[in-house]
């Protein structure tokens, strides 16, 4: 049975929104984008150029300075009005979920949901905006902190989560009293037009946020650009490398949420199934193309053959195929490049040492015409192989057996990414003991992500970044403290 196409007619047909301007396309090159699970174009889209920036830009400065002096509670109530508008309307994002990266459809009304909850924290924030008091010393005077915007953040976001990614970040920036200039990615470009479609027809001034749909070259006029102050990237630590070598050129502060190699530790005294359940989630969530998935799992060896053998079978129960279908719980790939590298990997990991459980093979029959690869299971896999350091970026789990936990922490730990990290134990006192040792970000106690929460710190370690993105953390990323000190003494 083919698999459904998405109707171009579901898609929205705004590559860019500059100001309130909607226009189809960019003024570079067309590119064509193509649906993972049929391997079919959706439509031809007209990339952003330099001078597409040029004026998102003049838009976002133009409309800065209105921006940031409007009341708190001015701000808030927008925020608010855009949280119950994309609750309303969560189910309009379905189409262009799955198009654009073949996210399930049973998933993808979630991401709605989740957009109205990033933008109602932070709405709540907008109004609270304080600084502090500094008591002096060495003679009298009034010492005080405030915090103001940065002005322009350029936001770059990837093609794996691009709703949830955008909403992560221009909500704490705009609730701190920045404009936005978003590229949507090229590979995945519809969720976030819909967006900021949204965002005007809920009242948000023309030139706040402004989206253009780019590849590299855009981002790196972004990153360029003078008339940006800060830039927020997402994505792989390749490209951030040469997003920091370009905003060095002018000193540009540049956050950074990066990829991960997330440890997954599974003690003999954990919940065997709910342990597998949950280790499955990091071949599945996202397609298996999520930064903070626990895709290395370290399993004690006690439970070691038991847990194999649990993960094996209940990858074998899960349905993979039409992202439309909602039965569905894991689609395809981003791309044909995508999955002949990912089979590469397995490969390469299978040469050194690794031995094949379940999958690795491309998927035939109703699937041959997109880029699927089954859940992939390696187990017995060495610390040291390329498959267990490198992030993959795929529906591949490795598997690797400890004895203790100081040899489970060590494991852990030696890793140059440090996102996400997951320990199931029904011990407590071991629960905190490991926490407090692993080299993450977030760590999560028999659980598999559920804390991806607005009021959280997100963030990584080491290669996984630096910044964070939640909680009040996150909003204090897009605010700039000012020192004030007042000389009180009389004057002689």
């Amino acid at each position: 049975m083919a698999f459904q196409h998405p109707d171009p007619a579901s898609l929205p047909g705004f590559a860019q929104i500059i100001g309130d301007a909607r226009e189809a396309g960019g003024s570079g090159t067309k590119v064509a984008h193509v649906y993972p699970a049929t391997g079919q174009v959706t439509r031809e889209i007209a990339m952003a150029a330099a001078d597409d920036v040029d004026r998102a830009v003049a838009a976002a400065r133009r409309a800065f300075p209105a921006w940031r002096a409007m009341a708190g509670d001015k701000r808030r109530d927008l925020f608010f009005r855009l949280a119950a508008l994309l609750e309303g309307k969560a189910g309009a994002f379905v189409p262009s979920l799955v198009a654009e990266n073949g996210s399930i459809a049973m998933a993808a009304p979630y991401m709605g949901y989740d957009a109205a909850q990033k933008f109602r924290y932070f709405g709540g924030w907008a109004d609270k905006i304080h600084g502090r008091t500094v008591p002096m010393w060495g003679g009298a005077a009034h010492d005080y902190v405030s915090y103001a915007p940065y002005g322009v953040v350029g936001v770059i976001i990837p093609w794996n989560g691009p709703l949830f990614a955008a909403t992560m970040v221009i909500a704490p920036a705009l609730a701190a009293g920045n404009c936005v200039v978003l590229k949507s990615p090229d590979l995945a470009p519809y969720s976030v037009m819909l967006l900021v479609q949204l965002m005007l027809e809920a009242g948000f001034p023309a030139g706040v946020v402004n989206l253009i749909t780019g590849a590299g070259d855009a981002g790196d006029a972004m990153v360029a650009h003078p008339g940006i102050d800060k830039i927020q990237f997402i994505g792989s630590g390749a490209t951030a490398k040469k997003v920091l070598a370009r905003a060095a050129e002018t000193l540009k502060p540049c956050g950074l949420e990066l990829g991960g190699k997330s440890a997954v530790i599974v003690f003999d005294d954990a919940d065997l199934k709910g342990a597998a359940k949950r280790g499955l989630t990091g071949a599945v969530s996202a397609n298996g193309q999520g930064c903070v998935n626990g895709t290395r799992l370290l399993v004690q060896r006690g439970i070691y053959d038991s847990y194999v053998e649990t993960l094996a079978m209940m990858a074998g129960h899960l349905k993979v195929g039409d992202p439309f279908d909602p039965a569905t719980v894991m689609g395809p790939v981003i791309s044909e490049t995508a999955l002949t590298r990912i089979l590469g990997m397995v490969v390469r990991g299978q040469a050194e040492g690794g031995r094949l459980v379940t999958g690795g093979a491309r998927m035939a029959g109703d699937h041959a015409g997109g880029f699927f690869l089954p859940v992939t299971i390696l187990t017995d896999v060495p610390p040291t192989s390329e498959i267990a350091r490198t992030e993959v970026f795929g529906p591949v789990l490795v598997v690797t057996p400890f004895d203790t936990e100081d040899e489970a922490v060590a494991l852990a730990n030696d890793s140059t990414f440090g996102l996400g990290a997951y320990v199931h134990t029904r011990d407590l006192r071991r629960a905190h003991h490991v926490t407090g040792q692993l080299e993450a970000g977030q760590v999560h106690v028999n659980g598999s992500g559920e804390a991806m929460q607005p009021n959280v710190p997100f963030g990584g370690w080491k290669a996984s970044g630096h910044g964070r993105l939640g909680g009040s953390e996150g909003l204090h990323e897009f605010l700039q403290p000012r020192n004030v000190w007042i000389n009180l003494a009389a004057e002689a």
